[in-house]
């Protein structure tokens, strides 16, 4: 009689046993962080509002041909560039212009210009730069100039209406003369800060910005004069698959994926040939980036 009651009371616990996993995966089912890989359940505190009249505007500089006196070559392929990231960022939702080989002073001028734009309907700003470069420098047609010069145009003392919303830069050119050989692999509100003396909300001025460079400092970059650069290529394809549901930072990482694993460098004079890229992601952004409303 107790064998009896024994296996009555395991027969018991066994049913109750399939009848909790049963029900755990009709929750999981029902839960879209588990059954869609693209959605992710995120507290709206923790995203940039993009609820706005527009995304804004993405302002892509394309420098092809230079003055003599900066001894630099003509970039071909970039036209390719700046029609597909037109193309690119258009579908985004951006009011996209595009400004052809333009000096260091017109370059300064125009984002100048638009930083003092009133950008209160704007969910975001986005700029592109195509041209040659160096550690830190970005070039005008005729000579070298600061990347900074530019950017700090749209720091949030210099530009009151993008405040709190975030500023992109998209940066296609060399950062030295370095050339990465690659390597062979077997892998394929934190809180609350009270003053008494300014109890005001403040953040910092170079907050909710991000810059993605095609290379990492001291690099060279590497472009396809008949398909265009390896970063512009990725950064578009990354766009138009993912742009839509994944956040930045995901984009930006399968960028750098495309870029490290898709391209090699080849040419006849071994110098140049079999080389590799990696791009360069610095992110001030204070929350998560979607493009798509919510």
């Amino acid at each position: 009689m107790r064998a009896k009651k024994q296996i009555l009371l395991k027969l018991r616990d066994t049913i109750k046993c399939i009848t909790a996993v049963r029900k755990l995966k009709d929750e999981q089912l029902q839960d879209p962080e588990i059954t869609d890989h693209r959605t992710r359940i995120v507290a709206p505190t923790h995203l940039y509002d993009m609820n706005y009249k527009t995304l804004g505007k993405c302002i892509i500089i394309n420098n092809k041909n230079f003055d003599d006196v900066t001894e630099m070559n003509a970039r071909n392929g970039t036209d390719i560039d700046a029609g597909n990231l037109f193309k690119c960022f258009s579908s985004l939702g951006f009011h996209v212009i595009v400004l052809n080989d333009q000096t260091c002073s017109q370059m300064k001028t125009v984002l100048q210009d638009v930083s003092q734009e009133n950008h209160s309907n704007n969910a975001c700003f986005a700029c592109i730069l195509l041209s040659h470069g160096d550690e830190g420098k970005i070039y005008g047609t005729d000579g070298a100039m600061p990347i900074k010069t530019l950017t700090s145009l749209f720091r949030g003392d210099v530009c009151k209406t993008l405040v709190g919303k975030p500023k992109l830069f998209f940066i296609q050119a060399c950062r030295g003369s370095e050339f990465d050989e690659g390597v062979q692999t077997d892998s394929g509100s934190a809180g609350e800060v009270e003053t008494d003396a300014n109890p005001r909300y403040k953040i910092p001025v170079e907050a909710d910005s991000l810059y993605a460079y095609s290379t990492v400092p001291g690099y060279y970059l590497w472009r396809n004069p008949g398909k265009g650069s390896w970063f512009a290529q990725a950064l578009c394809n990354a766009f138009k698959e993912y742009g839509k549901d994944f956040e930045i930072m995901q984009i930006l990482t399968r960028v750098n994926y495309m870029v490290a694993m898709h391209f090699e460098s080849w040419s006849e004079d071994p110098w140049f040939s079999e080389k590799k890229q990696i791009p360069c992601i610095v992110s001030m952004l204070t929350k998560e980036l979607y493009f798509k409303q919510k």
